[in-house]
């Protein structure tokens, strides 16, 4: 049988990769898992009541694009939280998690062709691998642009070769960043927006990790974009409750834009749409209601990265993170590191190179490994003692 060429080049996922690389070997202690970003913290219990209240909703089809309630509580927590108005009905969607939306919506918006050749799509270089798999699903090429040290962590866009931006149809852009932890100041968004403006482009920008922070909020594209009154159909903003309200398995989040492209992305999702149930999206539009449970969520994270902070402060290489869950250490090669620590301690963490592609200017993933903050506080304090004996003494 035969398969899609366009996906020969698609590599095997990050986590079955290393499953290939370590469980081969036995775990050298208690078994640590600081590989993926699976909130522990716990949710809030009052979503028991809320979702016992509407079980018998399971019984009729959902409402494809959201039920009205849930709409509005999402344009309510976009007006309390980046002071802009949208309408509930034709600029905001709900998905069934944000993974569907990043994946769809460049389906949906992307043109297959632009100035006579084939649409390009930029992506940060490493980024989440829905990008590529989206890229090249809707038949487009995908191009990175490493986001390194030098950068901030933040790829510089406008660097990008005129020649490749008259191509480029969309750009993707995470902040905070996943896995580095950096944050798009209003600068960054508006050289980006006018470079969006310039060169007829749209920008996806995932910000699924906007609500854990250490300092100030971090600033979002919708409010800068409302600030120097940018063509809201340039614009494709993905949030989730995964991370925020520690509810990965609820599969629930949200994509603003304009109104031309959400219809669009209406359009395609009657047809190939997985709605979140109704009872769920009950669940969903009081979690959007409520910041209790957030604040509590954040203050545990900024004590995991206090402790990370007093671990790695010998380490000249150490980057701390002003946002999301994850460190980025940097060590000599990320794979021989990840298996070293897991034959030594039984620490599982993520090789970088498997979160990014290999580039003219070298794979910038290759000499980090990415370290989840999700587990219980003394949980991570052993883990990351443990990663600074082996990898750095």
């Amino acid at each position: 049988m035969d398969f899609p060429e366009r996906f020969s080049n698609l590599p095997e996922y990050a986590f079955s990769r290393l499953r290939l690389l370590l469980d081969n070997y036995p775990a050298g202690d208690e078994v640590l898992n600081m590989s993926i970003g699976d909130p522990k913290h716990a949710f809030p219990i009052w979503i028991k009541n809320v979702l016992e209240k509407h079980i018998n909703e399971f019984r009729q089809y959902p409402p494809n694009d959201g039920s009205p309630e849930l709409l509005e509580a999402i344009s309510q927590w976009i007006q309390n939280r980046y002071g802009v108005s949208i309408d509930s009905i034709t600029e905001v969607m709900a998905l069934n998690g944000t993974r569907e939306g990043l994946y769809a919506s460049l389906q949906a918006l992307c043109p297959e062709f632009k100035n006579g050749a084939q649409s390009i799509v930029l992506m940060p270089n490493p980024f989440y691998q829905v990008y590529a798999a989206a890229a090249l699903s809707s038949n487009v090429k995908p191009v990175y642009i490493n986001a390194t040290k030098e950068n901030n962590f933040l790829p510089d866009f406008s660097a990008v070769s005129k020649d490749i931006l008259e191509k480029t149809a969309v750009i993707y852009v995470c902040s905070p960043s996943n896995p580095q932890g950096a944050i798009a100041s209003e600068s960054y968004w508006v050289n980006l927006l006018n470079l969006a403006e310039k060169f007829n482009i749209r920008i996806f920008a995932d910000e699924c990790y906007s609500e854990i922070y250490r300092g100030n909020p971090p600033v979002g594209i919708l409010e800068i974009a409302k600030k120097i009154q940018a063509n809201p159909e340039r614009i494709v903003s993905f949030h989730s409750l995964s991370k925020r309200s520690n509810v990965a398995g609820l599969r629930s989040g949200f994509v603003v834009s304009g109104p031309k492209n959400i219809k669009a992305m209406k359009r395609l999702r009657a047809y190939a749409g997985a709605p979140l149930p109704l009872p769920l999206q009950r669940v969903a539009e009081h979690l959007w209601k409520d910041e209790k449970h957030v604040e509590i969520n954040r203050a545990l994270y900024k004590e995991k990265f206090k402790t990370a902070d007093e671990v790695f402060s010998q380490v000249a290489s150490y980057s701390s993170p002003l946002g999301g869950f994850f460190l980025w250490l940097e060590v000599e090669d990320g794979e021989a590191a990840a298996k070293n620590l897991w034959r030594k301690s039984g620490v599982r963490v993520l090789p970088g190179s498997y979160l990014s592609r290999d580039t003219s200017n070298g794979n910038p993933g290759k000499k980090f490994i990415r370290v989840a903050l999700v587990e219980p506080i003394n949980d991570i304090k052993r883990g990351l003692h443990l990663i600074k004996e082996i990898l750095y003494n």
